[in-house]
């Protein structure tokens, strides 16, 4: 059994720059401000990290890192917004039928590239949500059910929301570093 040591920086407080949600906005505001706060939040938790720190494994022999956490949620920005519900024909990143988990697995690649990408990604999605009422219904590629605009930014808050709890425990191992 080997024996992990705290690291010097313990008791480190990520900060940086995010807003609330308005706590009386309509629907839209509410939704669309919430994903954006998640959003943020996942990137201060990678902020300070370099990429080797980005890729370390949380508890190996899990493959879960940040860097892999970005890669999937890069993938489901595009999959969920672009392709099932905007319905644009455009690959999947970081997956495929005989590695379905290579968003985890394959950590290959530049992760400011991907860092860009997710970026890229999370912009096209507001974009496409900004052009559709949330009553705009896609569909659901695997099952041929139709999904509301609001059903799915619903989705992709909690798909953020979940992920940054394992960010939380990924980081502070990583550096120490809590908060945010």
């Amino acid at each position: 059994m080997t024996e992990h040591t705290i690291p010097t920086t313990y008791g480190l407080r990520l900060s940086g720059e995010r807003t609330d949600p308005a706590p009386l906005g309509d629907e839209r505001q509410a939704l669309t401000e919430s994903l954006e706060y998640y959003r943020r939040t996942f990137e201060l938790k990678c902020a300070g990290l370099d990429p080797g720190q980005l890729s370390e494994r949380s508890v190996p022999p899990s493959t879960l890192t940040l860097h892999g956490l970005l890669r999937h949620l890069t993938g489901c920005e595009r999959w969920w917004f672009r392709i099932q519900f905007a319905g644009e024909a455009v690959p999947n990143l970081y997956y495929s039928d005989d590695d379905p988990d290579q968003d985890f697995t394959a950590l290959d690649g530049d992760v400011g590239e991907a860092f860009s990408l997710w970026h890229n990604e999370c912009e096209r999605s507001r974009e496409i949500v900004a052009a559709s009422p949330l009553e705009r219904t896609g569909t659901r590629l695997s099952t041929g059910e139709p999904f509301t605009l609001r059903w799915l930014i619903l989705r992709m808050i909690g798909e953020y929301a979940r992920h940054i709890g394992q960010a939380d425990l990924i980081r502070e191992r990583i550096d120490g570093a809590t908060g945010e």
